[in-house]
């Protein structure tokens, strides 16, 4: 594959012990002695992978690479040519994505980091795309808010399309969000139009919202079969958006297909996702620094914390392991920006429990930096004149790293010789990689969310669906009962 750009790097000495002192830091003993495990742990990942385990990990190659991107085109163009087909100015100007977790926190990190902050601030002659608005809860205020934002400029929604994301068409939040978009939607534009504004991303095959994918006519994309949500950034659940709104998605897939081939490597010291996953689980289990950090030096970078939040969560946050023994295993991810968080944060992480690891996003190259003007005048602040924004920006996370290792409380970054779809796509597949080996570290289901569907049980209990009214009684039993009130 031909190099399209630097790699994204891994800095780990800080974890060590020569940096953070033996009681914190790992040892290169350690380390070496982990390589042959490590190497056993590749191949089963390999096997994995062969056995069609983890389909999430093949996203950026052929041929889902070919059959996602032809068929994202397709239907990109198909939308575009519909919204323009009275006068070019009849563009797509509102995207509206309607998912919940895994469904959307991609959307919005790919978002954030791949467009300016000011992306929906901006004239539709100067934008690239439309705007976009991922609704990823169901709060009414932020629904509704929304809606009267996007009717208030385009109020016969000629120049909206709304995007729903669900594989199975029955996650509560996501079928409400689509019932009352559907409606919005056959109301201003009629029953005859209406569906030229919906695309829907869902199973290819079966379930409700496929059905009504069928009924209703809807463009499609699919939810690639053994993809879980919080895997599916790199398929037509994030592309999708983000190559509406102009992201080059291509080599956002360039990127992730470079850092796999990166994490294929059977020497540990040359895999990141091996390394970093061997790293923190072990400073979490036997180092007791269960607590992770990932502190983000860009803004654009810090919607990738959640993002990193719920597939760090989710994925290996277990009661039982895979033989059946209670583990409780699971690091907490914390997310945090810099450098707004050295204000808020840091003083616990330096002097509060020494339970945390702290990764660092650094971005060596900022592609709009500002100088630092001179002529104020001022002695106390002639040192900044003549310094950029991203100088300083960095200056204080080198600072802010050396205080932690002064500190004995380890830490690690992972650095971008700049933000774009090349590096982000490394970043994407380096921590699903990552958290493939975490999982078998920690001999446990990666894939799964038992705990999370007792939740939605509940919720369709509440919600009065048949079948599921013993869960309403038993969240009675106890939610918001009894005299412990005031």
């Amino acid at each position: 594959m031909k190099n399209q750009g630097q790699p994204v790097q891994l800095q780990y000495a800080n974890l060590l012990n020569h940096r953070v002192g033996a009681t914190h830091g790992l040892s290169p003993d350690a380390l070496t002695g982990a390589a042959a495990k490590m190497a056993d742990l590749t191949n089963r990942l390999a096997q994995m992978r062969r056995n069609n385990e983890t389909r999430w990990r093949d996203l950026p190659l052929d041929p889902f690479r070919t059959e996602h991107l032809t068929a994202i085109h397709q239907i990109k163009e198909k939308t575009n040519a519909y919204f323009t087909k009275n006068a070019p100015r009849n563009r797509c100007k509102h995207m509206i994505v309607l998912g919940i977790g895994g469904s959307a926190l991609g959307n919005i990190a790919l978002q954030s980091a791949l467009k300016p902050h000011t992306h929906n601030l901006t004239s539709c002659s100067s934008r690239p795309g439309p705007r976009l608005y991922v609704l990823d809860n169901v709060d009414p205020e932020f629904v509704g808010n929304t809606m009267k934002h996007i009717e208030s400029a385009d109020p016969t929604l000629e120049h909206t399309l709304v995007n729903v994301i669900s594989k199975s068409g029955e996650t509560a939040e996501t079928a409400c969000q689509f019932m009352i978009f559907r409606n919005w939607l056959k109301s201003k534009l009629g029953e005859d139009r209406y569906h030229n504004h919906i695309v829907a991303v869902t199973d290819p095959v079966t379930g409700t919202m496929r059905s009504i994918v069928d009924r209703d006519g809807y463009d499609h994309l699919p939810v690639p079969e053994g993809v879980g949500g919080r895997f599916s950034v790199l398929s037509p659940v994030g592309l999708f958006s983000a190559a509406m709104c102009g992201i080059n998605i291509e080599n956002l897939l360039a990127g992730a297909a470079k850092m796999d081939f990166r994490c294929a490597n059977p020497d540990l010291k040359q895999n990141p996702a091996a390394l970093l996953a061997w790293a923190l689980i072990t400073l979490a289990t036997e180092y007791h620094k269960p607590n992770h950090v990932m502190m983000a030096y860009s803004n654009g970078l810090y919607s990738f914390a959640d993002w990193f939040r719920q597939l760090w969560a989710e994925s290996l946050g277990k009661r039982v392991d895979l033989d059946g023994n209670e583990i409780y295993a699971g690091p907490t991810p914390i997310k945090a920006l810099g450098t707004t968080d050295q204000h808020s944060q840091v003083q616990l992480y330096r002097e509060g429990p020494n339970d945390k690891v702290i990764g660092f996003l650094e971005v060596e190259k900022f592609s709009n930096d500002l100088t630092i003007p001179q002529g104020l005048a001022v002695p106390n602040l002639q040192y900044l004149e003549g310094k950029s924004l991203g100088q300083l920006l960095n200056a204080e996370k080198r600072a802010i790293e050396y205080a932690l290792v002064e500190s004995n409380r380890p830490n690690f970054t992972i650095k971008f010789p700049e933000v774009n779809e090349y590096t982000i796509g490394q970043f994407i597949q380096l921590w699903e990689v990552a958290t493939a080996y975490a999982g078998l570290l920690l001999n446990l289901n990666t894939y799964d969310q038992p705990a999370v569907e007792t939740g939605k049980k509940a919720t369709f209990g509440l919600m009065d669906r048949p079948g599921y009214e013993e869960w309403q009684a038993k969240v009675a039993a106890i939610a918001g009962q009894g005299e412990f009130q005031m």
